[in-house]
């Protein structure tokens, strides 16, 4: 019989680290939280790359 994996969290955090602009829910849920329109998003991810963190940044301003 196989051994399981044990999951860790790890792969998870650097998913949510990151923006995929071309993944749709993923731009509809950034711009939701922002406010901003989908095509301000996806603009925003080919501008300054899929950082999260520099995603939101940009878009507040």
């Amino acid at each position: 019989m196989a051994k399981a994996k044990k999951q860790t969290s790890r792969g998870r955090e650097q998913d949510r680290a990151r923006v995929a602009g071309r993944q749709d829910y993923e731009v509809r849920y950034e711009a939701k939280k922002t406010g901003r329109s989908k095509s301000a998003v996806k603009k925003t991810v080919k501008k300054v790359g899929n950082s999260r963190r520099k995603v939101e940044r940009r878009l507040a301003r």
